[in-house]
C-alpha cells in the first residue's frame, strides 16, 4: 500500500471519532485562531491590533463575555503574541475551571512552544477532575509517545480501560481503547494492535469504528484480504448507511468493490 494512500485512510478513520484530538475546543475557538493565520493576509495587521485593543480594554474592564475573552486569544496568537495569549489562557483556566476546553487549549498552547512539562502538568490537572476526558488522554498520550515515555502512556490507557469495563461496560470504553491501539500500531505492537480492536469489535456491536481500525491495520500488513473482511464487517454494522468515509477509505486503497461486500443477513461472517 502506497504510503501516501495509508495517510488518507488513516485521516479519513480519524475523522470517523478514532482520535478527534480537542473536538469541542472553545467550539473551534483557539484551534480556529491557529488555523487561520491567513486572516492576517486578508486584513491589516493594524485592523488585527486595534480590535485587540479593545478586547484588552474591555478585559481589563471586566465587561469582555466569554466569547470576546476567546477572540482576544485568537487575535492574539495571529499576532503572534504567544506569551500574552498563554497568560490570557491561564487566567480564564484558573477563573472558570467548569470549561475545561482552557486548559486542554492551555496544555495544547504549552506543548507547541515546547514545554511538554507544563503541557502535562496541565493535563494532569485536568484528568484529575475528568478523568475519562477523552482529549485529554489523546494530548497526554502524543506528550508521552513525542518524549519516548510511550510505556507509560499504555499504562495508563489499560488501567482507565480496566476502570471502564467493571463493573459493567462503560461506553467511554470505546474511545479509549481505540486510542490504545493507535498508540500500540505507533509503538511496533501489531498483534496487541489487532488483539484490542477484536476485542472493542465484539464489545460494541453497533460501531465500526474497531473493524475499521483493523482494516488499516491489516492492509498496511499488505492483507488485503483481511482487510477487505474487516471493511464488509464495518459496513455490515451501518447497513444502509450514506456515510461516504468508509467508501473513501476503500477508494484510497483501490478496493471500492468493498462498498458492495455486506454479507446478507444470516450469513456467515469471516472470522475476524
Amino acid at each position: 500500500m502506497p504510503a501516501r494512500a495509508s495517510t488518507q485512510a488513516r485521516g479519513l478513520m480519524l475523522s470517523l471519532g478514532a482520535l478527534v484530538l480537542i473536538s469541542t475546543s472553545l467550539a473551534g475557538g483557539w484551534w480556529w485562531g491557529r488555523k487561520s493565520r491567513n486572516e492576517g493576509n486578508d486584513r491589516s495587521r493594524a485592523a488585527i491590533e486595534q480590535q485587540a485593543n479593545q478586547l484588552r480594554q474591555r478585559l481589563t474592564d471586566g465587561t469582555a463575555q466569554n466569547t470576546e475573552q476567546q477572540r482576544l486569544v485568537q487575535l492574539l496568537l495571529l499576532l503572534g503574541e504567544t506569551e500574552e495569549a498563554r497568560t490570557l489562557l491561564e487566567q480564564l483556566a484558573d477563573q472558570q475551571p467548569q470549561r475545561w476546553q482552557l486548559r486542554l487549549l492551555l496544555a495544547e498552547l504549552h506543548r507547541n512552544t515546547n514545554n511538554r512539562t507544563a503541557a502535562a502538568r496541565e493535563l494532569r490537572q485536568l484528568l484529575n477532575l475528568r478523568p475519562d476526558r477523552i482529549e485529554a488522554l489523546q494530548l497526554l498520550t502524543l506528550l508521552q509517545l513525542e518524549q519516548g515515555r510511550g510505556s507509560q502512556a499504555q499504562a495508563l490507557l489499560q488501567q482507565r480501560l480496566a476502570l471502564g469495563r467493571k463493573p459493567a461496560l462503560q461506553p467511554q470504553v470505546l474511545p479509549i481503547g481505540l486510542l490504545l491501539a493507535d498508540l500500540q500500531q505507533r509503538m511496533g505492537q501489531r498483534p496487541e494492535a489487532i488483539a484490542t480492536y477484536k476485542q472493542l469489535a465484539t464489545e460494541f456491536t453497533a460501531d465500526p469504528r474497531p473493524l475499521l481500525g483493523l482494516a488499516l491495520l491489516h492492509q498496511e500488513q499488505g492483507n488485503t484480504k483481511s482487510a477487505q473482511e474487516a471493511m464488509a464487517q464495518a459496513r455490515s454494522r451501518q447497513p444502509g448507511s450514506q456515510d461516504e468515509r468508509l467508501d473513501r477509505v476503500a477508494a484510497s486503497w483501490g478496493i471500492a468493490a468493498v462498498r458492495n461486500q455486506v454479507p446478507p443477513k444470516g450469513a456467515e461472517r469471516p472470522d475476524l
